[in-house]
């Protein structure tokens, strides 16, 4: 256990919170390790219908422990070889695939500064939203490092290979808003609203049907690698799977009594 990681559950919504707000919540060996258990135990929840993802006073995360680094080097042992610290940064870096691949919508919620493995993190979620003064970036090349957690995957998704390489080369900080016009997160609203409207934003997701929207992931996770008769066959999987559920019953007899449906992800 460690302080350094907040969790706190309401309504069906799980959310972490990173918190070393003195060192805008810079990731260290126990908040990774802290990160990588919560991500695993609440992907398998059911209780659970979404994870937001956030940061304590203000940042997001500002990635690796760069002063950490100045001070010991790379990450691991300082007796380490090099391939038990390729073999330690790989299975820390697994929280962006489980945050990109559980079977439930996960949401960063970005009030502050996200740069270096703290922007990977977040673009690993399903849905984003930041303050529109929030400053993003990539910052590896400002350090000589190459980058990690999946953010060049996740950035080249998302705005393509030509605008990733410029954004990964860079380095350059954009803020919030410059981010919703690239389409690196779905919304920015101004910072006194951030709260407000990432709970209401969270709580309307957390209240879909969870088992079809996990099902949904699968489709698109995988149509970003797949061949259309590949995803085809994974639709027909997912829809009968779906057509099963409690929640779609429910749905279906909602719209034929033109009621709103209730949805308890079952």
């Amino acid at each position: 256990m460690t302080d350094q990681l907040i969790e706190t559950h309401e309504g069906g919504v799980a959310t972490l919170t990173m918190n070393r707000p003195e060192a805008r919540n810079a990731l260290t060996g126990a908040m990774q390790a802290a990160l990588s258990e919560a991500v695993q135990r609440l992907a398998a929840d059911p209780k659970v219908r979404l994870v937001v993802l956030t940061g304590a006073g203000g940042a997001f995360c500002a990635g690796g422990d760069v002063k950490g680094f100045a001070a010991g080097g790379a990450p691991g042992a300082p007796t380490a070889s090099q391939e038990d610290r390729i073999h330690g940064l790989r299975a820390s870096m697994e929280v962006a695939r489980w945050l990109h691949d559980m079977p439930k919508p996960t949401m960063a919620v970005i009030g502050g500064p996200a740069a270096g493995a703290g922007l990977s993190m977040a673009l690993a979620c399903d849905l984003r939203i930041a303050a529109d003064d929030a400053k993003l970036t990539t910052a590896f090349s400002k350090v000589g490092l190459a980058g990690d957690y999946g953010g060049s995957y996740f950035l080249t998704q998302l705005v393509g290979t030509a605008k990733a390489r410029e954004l990964y080369f860079t380095a350059d900080v954009i803020s919030g808003a410059e981010a919703q016009r690239l389409g690196i997160v779905h919304k920015s609203v101004p910072r006194a609203e951030l709260e407000a409207a990432a709970k209401a934003w969270a709580n309307h997701i957390a209240g879909l049907p969870t088992i079809a929207l996990g099902y949904m992931k699968k489709n698109l996770n995988a149509a970003e690698h797949a061949t259309l008769p590949e995803v085809l066959d994974l639709e027909a999987q997912h829809m009968v799977r779906t057509f099963q559920t409690e929640d779609h019953k429910a749905a279906a007899q909602a719209f034929v009594n033109k009621t709103a449906p209730v949805f308890h992800g079952r």
